[in-house]
């Protein structure tokens, strides 16, 4: 630690003899009795320059609680601030923040309302949300104008939301003494400025946010602060029926539209279908087998709507024999639900999005991503509640679809991105982050809630499972022994024992395959081996034959094809759709 943090004796008498000897389990916390390695590092980086702004970006886990809370520490032993104000993004994180503070002997105040006013006397400051800010910016620049304040953002990215959000805080705390902004994902999926974050002109338009200390997930890793994470993908047949009556079939994860991809998706998440009791007893399973390690190892599934998400949950309670614990909102009781899951030994606790960031559960280690959302920060928000780690050797498992999008995103887990603002003359753009793929399917997932469309049948497939930037597996039918091989693997691994692990019995089914491939190749749906644009490269050269051999319109030929096969025009057609036309046309020209 530098002599710098080491020269305030407050600090002794302020905050550590409040501190609890229960880390690391509960460092996350703002209980630890001594900093990580990281920790101590940033604390070194702030005293280097006591800056008035300071960005923290580290991974999900990390403990940015820890470190923000002995920093308000010991500005308050220097007397360098009389008073400490967190603006979290929910109510249940100013409840998670007031009680770590009180741990370590900071008291806030997580009941304060605008309609109040004044801070109690009793009270080193208080919690806030970001919309209650943004309701009357006005109080809560009177509150940092009143004494000298350190101002905590927690996951400060919620400041670039609205406009009118991030006007509200650089109203209500631009007066503020201190400022410290925290971060567990650095990068939005919008070009909202964020406030109080410096920004870096990189050319061409591009402006980069400038963290002031970094901590990413591959480091961390590194460290045993966080778990190794499993993606265990399910593909598998859907089908649904247009508003037009048209009856539509995909396979979930192929060379599609992104609208059809997107309805394929739609369609497996549907708890009336197969996909979705499949996933959801597979990710039972393994959460079974996790327990034979972790007595209390819990699972999480986050769901699109709360609809679903009580749907799932029936479910999940056919599977498992119990009644898992449902959280909607931030509605009444549900923060305390939350707390009640995590200090029980209950499976499965089901939410919509509240869970999704910022939520201290570490006992999860199993997660169904049961949602159509695919904006990088939310994913790497949802993976965050998993990767929390309470003894070295744990690791989380998370069931996701075979989604492009999603398998990407869960291949890049260890990539650190920066926010940046994207300009072109007076156009907002999209995040320059955000692929040409993510905006074309950003776009038709917007376009989907104004789909009407019904749900037919969907099955789910075993894929394959990814892990540090590789993938294992063969695609086999849900509740194979392939898929066992991976549902079964131990609850307790070192990272580098989980690569070793994997490779293993990725290895053992390739023997497998090879004794029997007839069985094996049964099991992929057809085609999986050519892609969207060969097939519609192939369906087009094979009616320009048939043309020539006929005389008929190449429009002709393709109106014929879809009379005879169904299906819509060739840009929105099916892998699977094409594939029919192909094979029609095919015997056609034999037969000629």
């Amino acid at each position: 630690m530098s002599p710098s943090f080491r020269r305030a004796p407050h600090v002794g008498t302020f905050a550590a003899e409040h501190l609890s000897p229960a880390y690391p389990e509960r460092a996350a916390r703002g209980t630890a009795d001594r900093l990580r390695a990281w920790q101590a590092e940033a604390l070194d980086r702030y005293f280097e320059t006591e800056p008035r702004d300071f960005l923290a970006a580290a991974t999900p886990g990390a403990g940015k609680t820890t470190f923000a809370l002995r920093l308000a520490a010991e500005l308050l032993a220097r007397r360098t601030v009389e008073r400490v104000i967190v603006v979290a993004p929910t109510e249940h994180l100013k409840r998670q923040w007031a009680d770590a503070a009180h741990r370590v002997g900071i008291r806030l105040d997580p009941a304060f309302r605008n309609a109040g006013r004044v801070i109690g006397r009793a009270f080193h400051g208080a919690a806030v949300t970001y919309a209650q800010v943004a309701m009357q910016p006005f109080v809560h620049r009177t509150l940092v104008e009143q004494a000298s304040t350190l101002v905590i953002l927690d996951e400060v990215h919620h400041g670039g939301d609205a406009l009118s959000w991030g006007e509200a805080l650089r109203d209500a705390y631009s007066g503020a003494t201190r400022r410290l902004s925290l971060s567990g994902t650095p990068f939005r999926s919008d070009t909202a400025p964020i406030p109080f974050v410096s920004y870096v002109d990189e050319g061409d338009g591009v402006r980069v946010s400038r963290t002031d200390y970094s901590y990413g997930y591959g480091r961390a890793l590194e460290d045993g602060v966080v778990r190794p994470v499993l993606f265990l993908s399910y593909a598998g047949r859907m089908r649904w029926r247009t508003s037009t009556g048209e009856e539509m079939e995909a396979v979930l994860g192929q060379d599609d539209t992104a609208d059809i991809t997107a309805q394929a998706w739609r369609t497996a998440l549907d708890p009336g279908g197969e996909w979705m009791s499949g996933v959801l007893r597979a990710a039972d399973t393994r959460l079974t087998e996790v327990r034979h390690a972790i007595p209390d190892a819990g699972g999480l599934v986050i769901a699109t709507d709360q609809s679903t998400a009580r749907a799932y949950a029936q479910l999940l309670a056919d599977i498992a024999g119990e009644e898992p614990v449902v959280v909607l909102s931030d509605e009444a009781g549900a923060s305390e639900r939350i707390a009640e899951f995590a200090e029980s030994d209950a499976r499965w606790l089901v939410a919509v999005r509240m869970v999704s960031e910022g939520v201290d559960v570490p006992r999860l280690a199993v997660g169904v991503y049961a949602t159509s959302a695919s904006t990088p920060l939310f994913f790497a928000q949802a993976v965050g509640r998993f990767v929390r780690a309470r003894r070295r050797g744990e690791t989380a498992s998370i069931f996701i679809p075979s989604v492009p999008v999603i398998q990407r995103l869960a291949g890049e887990l260890e990539r650190e991105r920066d926010h940046a603002l994207d300009r072109v003359g007076d156009e907002l753009l999209e995040d320059s982050l955000l692929t040409a793929a993510e905006r074309e399917e950003k776009a038709s997932e917007e376009e989907l809630t104004e789909f009407a469309y019904l749900a037919l049948e969907s099955s789910a497939t075993f894929d394959k499972v990814l892990y540090d930037g590789d993938e294992f597996g063969l695609l086999s039918p849900v509740g194979s022994l392939e898929e066992l091989d991976f549902l079964g693997l131990p609850g307790i691994l070192e990272p580098d024992q989980v690569r070793e692990v994997l490779k293993a019995r990725h290895q053992r089914q390739q023997r497998r395959a090879a004794e029997r491939p007839s069985a094996v190749a049964a099991t992929a749906p057809q085609p999986l081996y050519r892609s969207l644009k060969e097939q519609r490269a192939l369906l087009n050269s094979l009616v320009g034959l048939r043309a020539k051999l006929t005389g008929q319109p190449h429009g002709h030929i393709h109106a014929e094809l879809r009379r005879l096969c169904g299906g819509p025009a060739v840009n929105q057609a099916t892998v699977a759709q094409l594939q029919a036309r192909i094979d029609l046309l095919r015997r056609k020209l034999h037969s000629a």
